[in-house]
Order: C-alpha cells, then structure tokens, then sequence
C-alpha cells in the first residue's frame, strides 16, 4: 500500500459544489484528503484501515481517503472508491461555502452553522429552488450508457465492508422516486449487489420511499420505476440522508436553497424519473410492489450486524449510464462519517427553540449514536428535565438524552463528561421512560421501535432539587474575568507557538 499526502498549505475556493469531484480536489487542495494506490478487499483492508484511521486520528480530524484500485473476488478492479467522504466541521464548511477555510473544528462548525442560521426562514423552513433540466449532452453521468446485456453492475468496485455482510453493496446510494399526487423523493438506502442487473433496496416500513412503493402497489401497479444514484454533490446527497423534509416535500427543492443554485437534472434512458445530471453513476430500473427477496445481513450504523431480512425490496435494473472512471462513495457504516450533520443541527436547534425556554444548543453526534445533547440557560428548578422529555417524545434516535448548563460546550465530549462527573447527581437528576417509540435499528431493542430512555439532567441543580446550596466558581471563568486578555494574547501568538 502506498500513500501521498497533498499539500497542506495549498487552499481551494469553497463550495458549493456542482459534483463530488469538485468537493473531492477541494478537500484534497485542503490537506483533508489521503490518496492509497490499492487496497485488497479480499481481505477487508479498506475496513480495517477505515477503523484504524478513525481510532488513530479521532472522528473529525481523520481525513477522507481515496483508493485507486481495489483487489475484489481476486481480481483487480479499478476505483476510485471514496471512504470518510465528510471529515470533520472543516469538510462541511467546505460543502456549504463557509469562507474562509480553517482546519480549526469548533471555528467551522461555528461558520457552518452560522451560514445555514442565515438561510433558515424564521418559520423553520429552508430555502428552496427548483430544479433545472438539461439535456443528456450536457450530462456528465451520460458519458457512457449500458443498457440490455451490456449491463454489469459486479464491474464496479462496490465494497462488502464486513465479512458477516451478505455480499457487495451500494452504501452510499440516493434512491430516487416519484409519485403522481407526492411528487418526488430522495432518500438514501442500503442497496445489495445481488446480480450483474439486480440490487436490493432497503427501505424500512414507514420510511418515504417504503411509503412511495406501498402507494403504487393500492394502486393496483405492478412496479415502480426507480434510480439508485451514487456520487451526487455533497449537500444534494446530505438532504436525501437526512430528515429535515416531510412527505411530499422535494428534497431537490431543498437541496437547490441550500446550494444557492439548482440542481440539475436529466431523464433517465429506461423510464421518466429524473436524476442529478453531474452524479457519478445513475443505476436504473423497477422495483416490483408484490414481490421481495431475502437480503442481508449488514453492519448498521450503530456499529453492529444487523439481521438477515427474509423479505425486501429490490430493483430489476433496465440501464446504468456513468462517468468515465466514475468515483464510488462508501459509507463504512457504524466506522466514518456518512453524510453532512450541518443542516439536521440547525434545523433540530431551530425547532426545539420555540418548545424549550432558554436553549443553547442540540446536538445528536453520529459518532454515538442513540446520545442527545443540550444545552439550556436554566432558570428555574425542573427545567432540565423538562427539556429532556420533550426531546425524548419527538426524536426516536434520542435513547440517552443529556442536559447541560449554557456554559457547556456539547461538541466538546470533555466538557460534557465533565459536567456529569461534577454538576449530576443520579438521584434525583434522572428519568427513565419505559416505553416509547425509537429507533428500529438500535440492536438493544427486544421489540423493533420500541425502547426505554433515560433523561440526565447534568445542570447545576437548585437546592429544591437536590442541589447544595452554593455552586464554587469556576476556574476557566474566573480567569477570563480576572486577566480578560489572556485569550486574546494566546490567539494573538498562536501560530507562532508552533514554529521551530
């Protein structure tokens, strides 16, 4: 295996992006970006790496990585495939356009979120702007067309990530789909290589898309025509992972406000669903209403197997068209970071505002998934409690939430874990709820979508909820009342810290 570090001083214009490719050099002319000529598959090295570049370098600082070509079913089969696609606060400020560029991940984050604050309508809403249609010439994801026996979806380099893994899949794929009365929908679901022309399509029972085929079958169709698109641009891939549109919403729509310009689109050669015109590979095809296939097992996101389903979806593909040496992106589900955080922070911060009084901040981290974290300006006894049930009723990822005081940072985990250890005591700042709606996913769960919770209320408690009589100062604030320049000195030299 070898590897080329790019230059680290080197800087690109910010996003947004029109494609994965231009997203890619800039975090490459970033530093954010580490190139491996080659990988055996065969024996699980881009996991393995995935997982030992993760605990070597820490979630968010760990950069993506690229592998040109990949050892697969013993012969070698050209990449790229892109793991790590989102690394880090500094990788989404880069997606969304946030100048200027800084390496530093709480600077980021704060300019990225910032941005997206601003493009938030005071209603909640995002902004959005239609999509535009081009013509298949204009289309890169036309460069090449395979249709009837030219099809052969085992040629790319999909991944089975783990070897418990029923086989290959398309991680990171964007199902798209239309409805006469919903329109149209874009969400992201585990796809199963399962033929030269077949993949599977999980769609969990509620979800948008299951909802999109379960329409057309009481309507009496047979099929419902489909595209799995791999490599769209960076902030049109996030808005279909994330759940910050309702049914019948257009996430392009959504997806073109965030971009501050349309997504352009093209029909697809074998029905009339259209797809993003600069994505890397666009596989399409029909998905039968009334007929499934057994498909897994999988690695989750919450870093376990998930089981073996006997029945679920999959598509009968008609064509795949494809850029020339087309870029392949892969979740490493449960190990790296799979989509762009940025918009679901702000929209969740942004709906819980008008619910909880005095709220900081809320975050969900996928790096620990099922853990809430929030931050208010307590101001009364019960307060923290409180704003932990109103996040336990109406998030189903949130199974442990955490209450914090406003002067907590939580992005940063030893801020969090360090107000548990001094600010919490388990009784009687603790609330568990028997049951309720959660995630089916979460493999703790005896009964899928049901689950426990448990409320932590880590505020300074008052004494009439158990709390001493006085709170000590602390020593972080002390200083910064007592020697207010000392920050401003250290910024000031910061660089020059660093130099030999």
């Amino acid at each position: 295996m070898t590897a080329t570090h790019p230059n680290p001083g080197a800087t690109h214009v910010c996003g947004p992006y029109d494609n994965m490719r231009d997203y890619v050099a800039a975090l490459e002319a970033n530093g954010r970006l580490l190139r491996i000529a080659e990988m055996d598959a065969d024996r699980f090295e881009p996991t393995g790496f995935a997982y030992r570049l993760i605990e070597a370098q820490g979630f968010h600082q760990a950069p993506a990585f690229m592998i040109e070509r990949l050892k697969i079913n013993g012969a070698w089969l050209d990449g790229p495939v892109l793991g790590n696609a989102f690394p880090g606060w500094d990788g989404e400020a880069l997606a969304f356009g946030a100048e200027p560029y800084t390496a530093d991940q709480g600077k980021a984050r704060a300019q990225g979120s910032a941005l997206l604050e601003e493009l938030l309508a005071s209603d909640g809403n995002w902004p959005t702007r239609a999509p535009q249609t081009v013509s298949a010439a204009d289309a890169p994801c036309k460069q090449n067309i395979h249709t009837g026996g030219e099809i052969d979806l085992r040629r790319f380099a999909w991944l089975q990530t783990n070897p418990r893994d029923a086989g290959r899949y398309l991680t990171a794929a964007s199902v798209f789909m239309e409805d006469p009365e919903l329109g149209r929908n874009v969400g992201t679901y585990r796809c199963q290589l399962k033929g030269a022309d077949k993949i599977g399509v999980n769609a969990e029972v509620g979800q948008h898309a299951w909802q999109f085929i379960d329409r057309a079958r009481k309507a009496g169709r047979k099929t419902i025509a489909a595209a799995a698109v791999v490599g769209a641009d960076p902030i049109t891939f996030a808005v279909g992972t994330s759940k910050i549109t309702r049914l019948g919403e257009d996430e392009l729509d959504v997806a073109g406000g965030l971009r501050r310009k349309p997504v352009q689109l093209v029909k697809c050669e074998s029905h009339d669903v259209l797809v993003p015109a600069q994505a890397e590979i666009i596989i399409e095809g029909e998905i039968p209403v009334d007929r499934m296939e057994a498909e897994g097992p999988y690695g989750e996101v919450y870093g376990y197997m998930g089981l073996e389903k006997p029945e679920n979806f999959f598509m009968q593909v008609k064509a795949v068209t494809f850029r020339d040496r087309p870029l392949i992106v892969n979740s490493f589900a449960g190990i790296t970071k799979l989509t762009l955080m940025l918009p679901q922070n702000v929209t969740d911060k942004a709906r819980y505002r008008a619910q909880i009084p005095g709220l900081v901040d809320v975050y969900r981290p996928i790096e620990t998934t099922g853990v809430t974290l929030v931050s208010i300006n307590k101001t009364a006894a019960g307060e923290g409690l409180a704003a932990g049930r109103i996040i336990a009723e109406q998030d189903i990822f949130a199974k442990t939430i955490i209450v914090v005081d406003g002067d907590i940072d939580i992005h940063n985990f030893t801020q969090v874990f360090h107000a548990l250890g001094t600010r919490w005591q388990p009784h009687p700042a603790a609330e568990t709820i028997a049951s309720t709606k959660g995630f089916p996913l979460d493999p703790s769960q005896p009964k899928r979508w049901v689950t426990s919770k448990m409320i932590l209320d880590a505020t300074r408690q008052y004494p009439e909820e158990g709390g001493p009589e006085q709170w000590p100062e602390v020593s972080r604030v002390l200083l910064e009342q007592l020697s207010p320049e000392v920050f401003d000195l250290v910024e000031s030299r910061w660089q020059e810290y660093f130099r030999a």
